[in-house]
């Protein structure tokens, strides 16, 4: 089950996966998909990682997209794990991902990993400003009503580390939606200084649990 939360006047459905469902809109935002991890991993020699990774996570998108029959998304940056990653997708994925897109108002935002537009359909973009708010990839500490990634949040929960979205009354922070992404711990020094001190994370999982955010 989802967690609904109010924000800045609006009601976002907070979902299990890591995805961000905005009713009012038909509007479905991930962030961090890194398709292509494995593959860059073993161009770059470095830990081999199972290869369908990619396959993995459209699998994932794909259901988030039948549940909420989402007709707009917006990918929150670092989709693609570098530039040749986006290049060099497997026809297979490349095919499922154009019928994702068909027929939705689909926007790709820059990431830090994938920092150019992709030769793959749809509107790329910096950022986003949707009414009320302000959708880009790493969050901007001066910045209101903002809906970012990047960090790829996690917090512990008996014993066990989950990705978490995290919220104060200023900014919205997705996990990674993408398997085999790894994430930062909501203790960091990184998170502690950007959210509030009332902050919350809200751990996926077979349903969004809410804690007050650990530090």
């Amino acid at each position: 089950m989802h967690h609904a939360l109010f924000f800045h006047g609006e009601t976002l459905h907070l979902r299990p996966t890591g995805a961000l469902f905005w009713p009012a809109q038909g509007l479905l935002v991930v962030s961090d998909l890194h398709l292509g991890k494995s593959e860059r991993l073993a161009r770059r020699g470095g830990t081999l990682l199972p290869p369908y990774e990619t396959q993995a996570t459209l699998e994932k998108l794909d259901r988030e997209l039948e549940a909420t029959r989402a007709t707009a998304v917006i990918c929150l940056g670092d989709s693609f794990d570098d530039t040749a990653s986006a290049e060099g997708i497997e026809d297979v994925s490349r095919l499922w991902l154009v019928r994702l897109m068909a027929g939705r108002d689909w926007t790709w935002i820059t990431g830090n990993h994938d920092p150019g537009p992709i030769d793959i359909g749809g509107t790329h973009r910096d950022e986003v400003k949707l009414l009320p708010f302000t959708f880009r990839h790493i969050a901007d500490p001066a910045e209101r009503a903002e809906v970012s990634g990047h960090y790829h949040p996690k917090a512990r929960l008996a014993g066990q580390a989950r990705p978490c979205f995290l919220a104060d009354a200023a900014r919205l922070i997705l996990p990674a939606f993408g398997v085999y992404t790894g994430g930062l711990p909501a203790r960091h020094a990184a998170l502690t200084s950007l959210m509030a001190p009332d902050a919350l994370a809200i751990l996926t999982g077979t349903r969004a649990l809410v804690i007050p955010m650990p530090r």
